[in-house]
């Protein structure tokens, strides 16, 4: 069987798409993407590939409209995302008490690491997320979706750095944390609040799930147990979990319960979804 597949190049995957890891019965077509977030809308929109990794908030909207794609119990990549909503420390130093009326900008509304920042904003520091006036720079991945109303649109050919660099911003979640000493987390002491928030939830901050066309699912050659073992083949090539590490990878419907009740309680509650999924309800 020939899989269409879209995989970043993260060390937990890297031994399957070097062919270190193989399979008797599956065969990879692996896409040329170096950035796999720039491919969901195909993923998502167009149906394009058999086996995917996707942003978990993304494939939970996509399921809620109702896309032929079953979730798989493989965690590609998880971060707490506390310290990605940064803002420029030479103009203001803001707090999340001080973001209602601000401009914050974000790459899409309905991004994994901004709905996990908008979560932690809201129930942690009583952020009233309507207050705050989003600025997004791209559409969302899933076409269904519509932005609340206190979303706006960029300007075209500008960029988030440069419009807070200028002030047109006053914060912004980034994809990464940045190396300039001017950007600094708006959540104080992210790495303290993201140890209380996991002790608190008993689950990660997942990002990215591996993801398949509903009809493979259902295959009765079994390909979901085939990908999950050469998953977690390529997962013990690459030395993860390292030794006393959290576990950022977890494979197995039980061992993902946890992080998928959240995460599913998260995008509920922030009213993107009409109801809240079961863990179950997510895979075929």
């Amino acid at each position: 069987m020939k899989l269409r597949t879209l995989l970043g190049d993260q060390p937990v995957v890297r031994a399957l798409k070097r062919g270190d890891v193989r399979s008797p019965g599956l065969d990879f077509e692996f896409a040329d993407v170096k950035v796999p977030n720039t491919a969901f809308k195909r993923v998502v929109r167009d149906l394009e590939f058999d086996l995917a990794e996707l942003a978990i908030v993304t494939f939970l909207l996509a399921r809620a409209h109702g896309k032929p794609l079953s979730l798989l119990p493989a965690v590609v990549s998880a971060r707490f995302q506390h310290p990605f909503l940064v803002c420029n420390a030479e103009r203001h130093r803001l707090t999340p008490a001080g973001l209602a009326g601000r401009r914050v900008g974000l790459r899409s509304y309905s991004v994994t690491t901004a709905v996990w920042i908008q979560s932690v904003l809201a129930d942690d520091f009583g952020v009233a997320l309507e207050r705050v006036k989003w600025v997004a720079f791209e559409e969302p991945h899933v076409a269904e979706y519509r932005d609340p109303p206190n979303v706006e649109r960029a300007p075209p050919g500008k960029d988030m750095i440069s419009m807070l660099r200028e002030g047109t911003l006053d914060a912004a979640i980034v994809g990464e944390q940045p190396s300039d000493s001017r950007w600094v987390p708006v959540i104080p002491d992210p790495a303290a609040a993201a140890q209380a928030w996991h002790q608190r939830t008993g689950a990660l901050q997942v990002n990215h799930m591996l993801v398949i066309r509903e009809a493979l699912a259902k295959d009765r050659s079994h390909p979901v147990d085939e990908i999950l073992r050469l998953f977690s083949e390529s997962k013990r090539a690459a030395g993860l979990p390292a030794p006393d590490a959290l576990d950022m990878n977890p494979v197995g419907h039980e061992t993902n319960r946890r992080n998928l009740e959240v995460a599913i309680d998260c995008v509920y509650r922030q009213g993107m979804i009409l109801r809240r999924f079961e863990p179950e309800d997510l895979f075929s």
